[in-house]
């Protein structure tokens, strides 16, 4: 009998090759949706030499980013450097690599704190309704009536703009998204039998947001994270471009390209606004791109 069973498992096995396979676990049916998207591949793969060549900057920089040398000042890319020099003869690869640190920084910083502000936000509306809900959604509604960028502006007026303050200003002005999506996360979640369970044995209410529902929830948190750094970066780089962002001679790609806006220095040196403007590009695609494979591969109606 059981000589008659393996055979027959065998027979099985080869009509059935795929059940020699191991199991499809979550993560293998995550990672194998995410790398179907060829351009959220393509884009880890160019933020994270981005992220690598910000990181370890002081070990590839041939240069101190506040060196000049007025005599090799506009020199175009060569051996020499590598990506030409600025205005004032200080080199643009060493200047993209250390403002590249500034505006990942700000980027990530400032998205960690708007998840901390709307995640809170939204879960406790999301969580208990009622008045509390009418309540934190009104004061959502308040700062999303606001222009964002005017706002920004105003009160970088008023606070120096030091990478803190940078981080603090765009933290406080981007959360209300992740609000209304957890919100919305929470209104679906809380109905369900696990968190009904839950309240019908007593599990205290802060448990039953941290440890059940906002698990639950963490999918369109994460996508929707990875689109507001872009965001974020972009913004950045427009305030550094007009003048209200980090001052000089600290580095970052809106204030090079700000340096940059000379008539004349564009004309004699495109690659001066070229190189910062194209890693501005690359960076906000790659989030991009990389926010729709993550949305895809967490995405349970999406075919494998």
């Amino acid at each position: 009998m059981s000589q008659s069973n393996v055979e027959i498992s065998q027979e099985e096995l080869q009509l059935n090759p795929h059940l020699k396979e191991k199991p499809d676990t979550l993560t293998r049916i995550f990672f194998r949706k995410f790398l179907k998207n060829k351009l959220a591949v393509v884009g880890s793969i160019i933020l994270f030499i981005i992220i690598m060549a910000a990181v370890f900057a002081p070990l590839i920089a041939p240069y101190s980013y506040e060196q000049q040398n007025l005599i090799d000042k506009l020199k175009p890319p060569s051996s020499e450097y590598w990506l030409g020099t600025d205005r004032y003869g200080r080199d643009i690869f060493t200047r993209l690599l250390y403002g590249g640190r500034v505006s990942l920084l700000v980027g990530f910083g400032a998205v960690l704190g708007a998840l901390i502000v709307g995640v809170s936000i939204g879960a406790l509306a999301g969580y208990y309704g009622g008045i509390i809900d009418a309540i934190l959604m009104r004061v959502v509604d308040i700062v999303i009536s606001i222009p964002s960028f005017f706002l920004l502006i105003t009160v970088v007026t008023i606070f120096k703009p030091s990478v803190g303050n940078l981080i603090l200003i765009f933290a406080l002005t981007s959360w209300t998204s992740t609000a209304r999506l957890v919100r919305g996360e929470f209104l679906t979640l809380r109905s369900r039998e696990f968190v009904l369970a839950s309240k019908t044995i007593g599990t205290k209410s802060y448990k039953i947001i941290f440890s059940h529902i906002l698990p639950n929830a963490m999918g369109p948190i994460i996508v929707s994270a990875t689109l507001l750094i872009g965001s974020v970066i972009l913004a950045e780089a427009a305030l550094s471009y007009f003048g209200l962002g980090i001052s000089p001679p600290t580095p970052t790609w809106g204030n090079m390209l700000q340096d940059a806006q000379n008539y004349t220095v564009m004309l004699t040196a495109p690659w001066y606004p070229f190189f910062p403007g194209l890693l501005i590009l690359l960076t906000v695609l790659s989030f991009n791109f990389i926010g729709d494979g993550l949305r895809d591969a967490l995405d349970p109606k999406s075919l494998d």
